[in-house]
């Protein structure tokens, strides 16, 4: 037997005719529209179906435990909070825009300073601090862009 839903989802006919919408043209994430599913079989509102997670689970080839959270985010954090994947904490940003990457490449092409060979990874990062391109960066960072471009700091030719 199961058990009944602690947050019960009501969709409004504004609510419903968008989910539709994206279930209907395929746009966004699958993830997304997943969503959009489990929410207009969960509907309990006046013309929804208000089908128990466990058949929705088989219908959608979802956990029941996906369905249970798609119902609480919507009750919990409202309808544009299911429509919008979060961003992953785990996820590595850049740390450096176009412009900020332009001139790391530039400098790195350039005489090294006064007393050196040429320039080391570190000395590219405090000197991108120094001219105020970014306010603080690591070493590893400015390795991982130039890794990304066709410069070479060893080279004699600089490009």
């Amino acid at each position: 037997m199961e058990r009944k839903a602690k947050y019960v989802v009501r969709l409004g006919e504004a609510e419903r005719g968008r989910l539709q919408a994206m279930v209907d043209q395929g746009k966004g994430s699958k993830t997304i529209r997943a969503r959009a599913w489990i929410l207009l079989k969960a509907d309990e509102g006046e013309h929804g179906p208000g089908w128990p997670d466990a058949k929705i689970a088989e219908a959608f080839e979802v956990g029941v435990r996906t369905v249970e959270r798609t119902r609480r985010l919507l009750v919990t954090e409202g309808f544009e909070a299911v429509l919008v994947r979060k961003p992953s904490p785990n996820r590595q940003y850049r740390k450096l825009d176009g412009a900020q990457e332009a001139e790391l490449v530039r400098l790195a092409c350039s005489k090294p300073p006064a007393g050196r060979a040429r320039w080391t990874l570190q000395l590219l990062a405090d000197r991108l601090v120094e001219r105020k391109v970014v306010r603080s960066i690591g070493r590893e960072a400015v390795r991982t862009t130039l890794q990304k471009t066709t410069s070479s700091r060893g080279s004699a030719s600089g490009g």
